[in-house]
Protein backbone atom coordinates (compact mmCIF):
# COMPACT_ATOMS: atom_id res chain seq x y z
CA UNK A 1 0.00 0.00 0.00
CA UNK A 2 1.09 3.45 -0.81
CA UNK A 3 0.45 6.33 2.30
CA UNK A 4 0.20 9.74 1.56
CA UNK A 5 -0.65 12.40 4.66
CA UNK A 6 -1.24 16.20 5.11
CA UNK A 7 -2.79 18.06 8.41
CA UNK A 8 -5.41 20.53 7.09
CA UNK A 9 -5.75 23.49 9.58
CA UNK A 10 -9.62 23.25 8.98
CA UNK A 11 -12.91 21.50 10.88
CA UNK A 12 -13.42 18.12 10.24
CA UNK A 13 -16.84 19.26 8.77
CA UNK A 14 -14.90 21.65 6.03
CA UNK A 15 -12.51 19.07 5.06
CA UNK A 16 -14.76 16.66 4.26
CA UNK A 17 -17.73 18.81 2.32
CA UNK A 18 -14.72 19.99 0.26
CA UNK A 19 -13.25 16.23 -0.16
CA UNK A 20 -16.37 15.05 -1.22
CA UNK A 21 -18.60 17.53 -3.30
CA UNK A 22 -17.78 17.77 -7.14
CA UNK A 23 -17.84 21.87 -7.04
CA UNK A 24 -14.80 21.93 -4.74
CA UNK A 25 -13.14 18.54 -6.26
CA UNK A 26 -12.60 20.43 -9.53
CA UNK A 27 -10.67 22.92 -7.91
CA UNK A 28 -7.90 21.05 -6.49
CA UNK A 29 -7.83 17.11 -7.81
CA UNK A 30 -4.66 17.33 -9.49
CA UNK A 31 -1.13 17.11 -9.04
CA UNK A 32 0.71 19.89 -10.61
CA UNK A 33 -0.63 23.43 -12.44
CA UNK A 34 -0.50 21.68 -15.63
CA UNK A 35 -2.90 19.56 -14.79
CA UNK A 36 -6.74 19.80 -14.18
CA UNK A 37 -10.32 18.09 -13.25
CA UNK A 38 -12.23 19.25 -15.31
CA UNK A 39 -15.74 16.58 -14.94
CA UNK A 40 -16.53 15.11 -11.75
CA UNK A 41 -19.30 12.85 -10.46
CA UNK A 42 -19.41 11.74 -6.89
CA UNK A 43 -22.13 9.71 -5.44
CA UNK A 44 -20.88 9.42 -2.02
CA UNK A 45 -22.59 6.12 -0.51
CA UNK A 46 -21.78 2.43 -0.10
CA UNK A 47 -22.51 1.13 -3.57
CA UNK A 48 -22.11 4.68 -5.27
CA UNK A 49 -19.77 5.32 -8.01
CA UNK A 50 -17.23 7.96 -8.56
CA UNK A 51 -15.64 9.45 -11.56
CA UNK A 52 -12.63 12.30 -11.97
CA UNK A 53 -11.79 13.05 -15.41
CA UNK A 54 -8.06 14.47 -15.10
CA UNK A 55 -6.86 16.13 -17.98
CA UNK A 56 -3.25 17.81 -19.02
CA UNK A 57 -3.85 21.24 -19.39
CA UNK A 58 -2.25 21.18 -23.42
CA UNK A 59 -4.42 18.44 -24.35
CA UNK A 60 -1.95 16.08 -24.44
CA UNK A 61 -3.20 13.51 -22.12
CA UNK A 62 -6.12 12.77 -20.28
CA UNK A 63 -7.58 9.63 -17.58
CA UNK A 64 -10.68 8.85 -15.87
CA UNK A 65 -10.05 8.15 -12.32
CA UNK A 66 -13.44 6.06 -10.96
CA UNK A 67 -14.63 3.30 -8.71
CA UNK A 68 -17.09 2.17 -6.82
CA UNK A 69 -17.43 3.33 -2.74
CA UNK A 70 -17.20 0.56 -0.20
CA UNK A 71 -17.36 1.80 2.86
CA UNK A 72 -18.42 5.64 4.14
CA UNK A 73 -18.55 6.79 7.54
CA UNK A 74 -18.97 10.36 8.10
CA UNK A 75 -15.61 12.33 8.94
CA UNK A 76 -13.73 9.22 9.90
CA UNK A 77 -13.53 7.49 6.71
CA UNK A 78 -14.03 6.32 2.90
CA UNK A 79 -13.01 3.42 1.40
CA UNK A 80 -13.62 2.23 -2.21
CA UNK A 81 -12.35 0.00 -4.97
CA UNK A 82 -11.25 1.54 -8.28
CA UNK A 83 -12.57 0.69 -11.58
CA UNK A 84 -9.02 -2.13 -11.98
CA UNK A 85 -9.77 -3.74 -8.68
CA UNK A 86 -7.48 -2.14 -6.36
CA UNK A 87 -8.63 -0.74 -3.49
CA UNK A 88 -7.95 2.28 -0.86
CA UNK A 89 -9.52 4.15 1.46
CA UNK A 90 -9.14 7.99 3.43
CA UNK A 91 -9.43 8.65 6.68
CA UNK A 92 -10.05 11.83 8.17
CA UNK A 93 -8.62 12.50 12.53
CA UNK A 94 -9.79 15.49 13.62
CA UNK A 95 -7.48 17.01 16.62
CA UNK A 96 -8.01 20.62 17.76
CA UNK A 97 -9.10 22.71 14.61
CA UNK A 98 -6.94 20.39 12.42
CA UNK A 99 -7.51 17.24 10.09
CA UNK A 100 -4.66 14.66 9.88
CA UNK A 101 -5.71 13.28 5.77
CA UNK A 102 -4.48 9.99 5.28
CA UNK A 103 -4.98 7.96 1.81
CA UNK A 104 -3.95 4.47 1.35
CA UNK A 105 -3.76 2.78 -1.87
CA UNK A 106 -2.89 -0.29 -3.48
CA UNK A 107 -0.25 0.69 -6.61
CA UNK A 108 -0.78 0.41 -10.25
CA UNK A 109 1.75 -1.58 -12.15
CA UNK A 110 2.15 0.87 -14.90
CA UNK A 111 4.18 3.55 -12.97
CA UNK A 112 6.71 3.20 -10.10
CA UNK A 113 5.30 3.57 -6.96
CA UNK A 114 7.76 6.39 -6.26
CA UNK A 115 6.39 8.43 -8.95
CA UNK A 116 2.74 7.30 -7.62
CA UNK A 117 3.37 8.65 -3.85
CA UNK A 118 4.81 11.84 -5.59
CA UNK A 119 1.43 12.52 -7.55
CA UNK A 120 -0.88 11.23 -4.41
CA UNK A 121 1.29 13.62 -1.99
CA UNK A 122 0.56 16.67 -4.83
CA UNK A 123 -2.68 15.95 -4.91
CA UNK A 124 -2.71 16.10 -1.30
CA UNK A 125 -0.99 18.96 -0.95
CA UNK A 126 -3.14 20.86 -3.60
CA UNK A 127 -6.02 19.93 -1.36
CA UNK A 128 -4.16 21.49 1.62
CA UNK A 129 -3.83 24.82 -0.61
CA UNK A 130 -6.98 24.69 -1.49
CA UNK A 131 -9.42 23.94 2.06
CA UNK A 132 -6.92 27.09 3.88
CA UNK A 133 -7.69 30.12 1.24
CA UNK A 134 -11.13 28.91 0.76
Amino acid sequence: MITVQNTINAPVSKVWEFWTAPEHITKWSFGSPDWSTPYVENDLKVGGKFKYTMAAKDGTATFDYEGVYTGVETFLVIAYQLSDNRIGSVHFEESAEKVILTEKFQPETENSESMQRQWCQAVIDCFKDYVENN
